[in-house]
């Protein structure tokens, strides 16, 4: 008997340090992985407003502006004003792109509707990002919440205040996930359109690391998912799905879109409409082709088809004003 004691000790010690081992090196890999989704990295504008400016004249009334967000970092976004007391809308983005991914669709909104168009850089993203990491749609949205309040505090040339009350948010894929959340917390936004809703942070995660590190990307992802718990610890990432927040959101217009080319959002979004209460108005496109997800790289033709679709929206569910704005050109 004493004999088979030491012998399962002897075992023990022999295994712990290498269990011990392994124990710390998926830790460590985890972490790593959370490390590096979390930074996308810098990247130069596409286009920036000046040179868009050259061949629009309302693209040349961008102005660049910067705000402050709830946790005291900075913000900045593209802003293009509209008429006063019109709605404002605030366009959000997919991860990896940056606000000069959506300057076309925010210029041809405002020329359509003589709404306020605000383009922020979301967290990490953009050149040379002000904060240089992401949070996959958490502090995302309380910083589009510090959007808002922004919109609110600009004047129009007569003093009274730019925007009116309502506000629309468009939001792609990571941006979605940001501005469901903070609709959920701001009835004033009245229209929402969400392009590829991932069913969570964690599930974008796992779309992140699947594409940036495909090798075994059934394991990294789920590495990663793991290392976010202790890598966001005191952070403000969000494991709410979706369909929580969905339920909360009464009284709006919604209109959810998704298409083949990023099938790991298709099925998300499509599930996020039987989330939506009833009192919200929803309408459903999911089979597009191409969603906004790749709409940078398709035809001419299928992008003014899109544009045309998110601006028809927001100017029939933010439209008591319309008539008002397009009788009136936009304050500088």
């Amino acid at each position: 008997m004493a004999k088979s004691t030491r012998l399962v000790k002897s075992f023990y010690r022999l295994l712990f340090p290498v269990v011990l081992l392994i124990v710390v090196a998926v830790g460590a890999a985890s972490v790593w992985f959370a490390h590096e989704s979390s930074h996308p990295g810098s990247a130069a504008y596409l286009v920036t407003p000046d040179k868009y400016g050259q061949l629009s004249a309302r693209g040349a009334q961008v102005t660049e502006e910067t705000w402050a967000n709830r946790d005291g970092t900075q913000a900045r976004g593209w802003l293009l004003r509209g008429v006063e007391n019109a709605p404002a809308v605030i366009l959000l983005h997919k991860y990896g792109a940056d606000r000069s991914y959506v300057l076309n669709l925010g210029v041809k909104l405002n020329e359509a509707t003589n709404f306020t168009v605000l383009m922020p850089d979301l967290r990490g993203h953009g050149q040379n990002p002000v904060v240089s990491y992401t949070s996959f749609g958490g502090c995302e949205s309380a910083d589009t919440s510090s959007a808002i309040e922004f919109l609110r505090s600009q004047k129009a040339s007569s003093l009274s205040n730019l925007v009116g009350n309502e506000i629309g948010i468009y939001g792609l894929e990571m941006g979605s996930l940001a501005a469901l959340t903070a609709a959920s917390n701001d009835e004033s936004v009245k229209a929402i359109v969400l392009d590829s809703v991932p069913q969570d942070s964690d599930s974008l995660v796992a779309s992140v690391i699947d594409k940036r590190f495909p090798f075994v990307s059934s394991i990294t992802s789920k590495l990663g998912q793991l290392g976010a718990y202790p890598y966001f610890y005191e952070g403000c990432y969000s494991r709410v799905p979706v369909c929580d927040t969905a339920k909360t959101m009464n009284n709006r217009k919604a209109m959810l879109l998704a298409g083949l080319d990023a099938p790991d959002f298709q099925e998300s979004t499509a599930k996020l409409g039987k989330c939506l209460p009833n009192s919200t108005q929803a309408q459903a496109f999911t089979t597009l082709s191409p969603s906004g997800f790749s709409i940078i790289n398709a035809s001419m033709q299928q992008s003014e088809a899109y544009d045309q679709r998110v601006i028809d929206f927001f100017r029939q569910s933010l439209g008591e004003q319309i008539m008002i704005a397009s009788e009136t050109q936009p304050t500088n």
